[in-house]
């Protein structure tokens, strides 16, 4: 099978140099591109002078994430997509870990590595961690992280194991099955497209696992801060639009009640911790999820078989009225 690895850029030139390097250098099974979304800095400059190994994709438009791939992958004739953040550090050996479990489950549509901190690497990282999971309503949690909390890496995630969503800050991806299932969605722009793109393989019957024989480091927030208003925003609509588009029919629109009332929760925590930006941001996270729920809905696909897709009735539940911060726990 033949690799690519393709690190989405915007305006990341410093990115680019601090990371860039240890791809290059502990990635000789792959072809590497950059995929630029019309930087304004001069990454594409810097990259041809320092980076000739390193092809360029070049993007008319900063489409977001999630049309910054969908461009970007169109033309390319690798079998398996690496999907890498530009604020990835990746370790001797990464990819060959993963490319052997794609060619031993051809189920498998997605893998991920583990995924540490590269500010502090004993311990997981956000985005990612070990491997996704959703509770009933759609929440998102890791192998490693439940909210804000993250675990200790004492090497209790390194099987390889079937998860739910793999991270878009380094997943691997076979090019048929990203494409069967519709690339990501644009009107996402950013955050969770991923989860969404998960949830339609897992709907379709195919496999993600994490891989923790594989390690890579990453800095997080390289583009938008963790504590960003505008990352709240996103986040919100984006994990409402992933429930109407998957979850079970008969089941999709209890879900969005809750989800909303619980929303509502957040908004006055939000409030309680001195942030009105955030509360106003799910604000208007909901506004935009009502102005385009009907096209959302549009975008369901037949309800599976299965559709027991999560571990967990309530990660919420779990985390703040339990105070089961582990994995394990919940």
């Amino acid at each position: 099978m033949k690799v690519a690895v393709i690190i989405l850029n915007w305006n990341g030139k410093a990115l680019l140099q601090q990371f860039l390097p240890s791809v290059v250098q502990n990635s000789p099974e792959a072809i590497i591109y950059v995929a630029d979304n019309a930087s304004t800095d001069d990454s594409v400059p810097f990259l041809r002078k320092n980076f000739p190994q390193v092809k360029i994709i070049q993007n008319k438009i900063n489409g977001g994430f999630a049309k910054g791939y969908n461009d970007a992958l169109q033309d390319l004739q690798e079998d398996i997509f690496v999907l890498l953040n530009s604020d990835v550090e990746v370790t001797e050996g990464w990819l060959q870990p993963l490319i052997q479990e794609m060619e031993q489950d051809k189920k498998v549509a997605a893998l991920q590595p583990k995924i540490l901190n590269y500010r502090k690497k004993t311990h997981f990282e956000y985005a990612g961690a070990a491997g996704g999971y959703i509770d009933a309503m759609g929440y998102p949690y890791c192998r490693g992280r439940i909210f804000e909390t993250l675990e200790e890496d004492h090497g209790q995630y390194d099987d390889t194991k079937e998860i739910f969503w793999a991270t878009g800050a380094c997943m691997m991806i076979r090019k048929n099955a990203f494409f069967e299932a519709g690339g990501f969605d644009e009107d996402f722009f950013a955050h969770q497209e991923e989860i969404d793109l998960c949830w339609r393989l897992y709907n379709s019957g195919l496999k993600v696992k994490a891989v923790g024989a594989s390690k890579v480091y990453h800095l997080g927030g390289g583009t938008l801060n963790a504590m960003h208003p505008r990352k709240t925003f996103l986040n919100f609509r984006n994990s409402l639009f992933t429930v109407l588009k998957n979850a079970p029919k008969d089941k999709v629109f209890i879900i969005i009640f809750l989800r909303l009332l619980l929303d509502g929760l957040a908004g006055v925590k939000f409030l309680i911790e001195l942030k009105p930006s955030h509360s106003a941001a799910i604000i208007r996270a909901h506004f935009q999820f009502y102005r385009h729920a009907g096209k959302m809905w549009k975008k369901r696909k037949p309800s599976p078989k299965k559709t027991k897709y999560y571990n967990n009735i309530s990660v919420v539940f779990a985390y703040y009225l339990q105070g089961r911060k582990e994995f394990k726990r919940v």
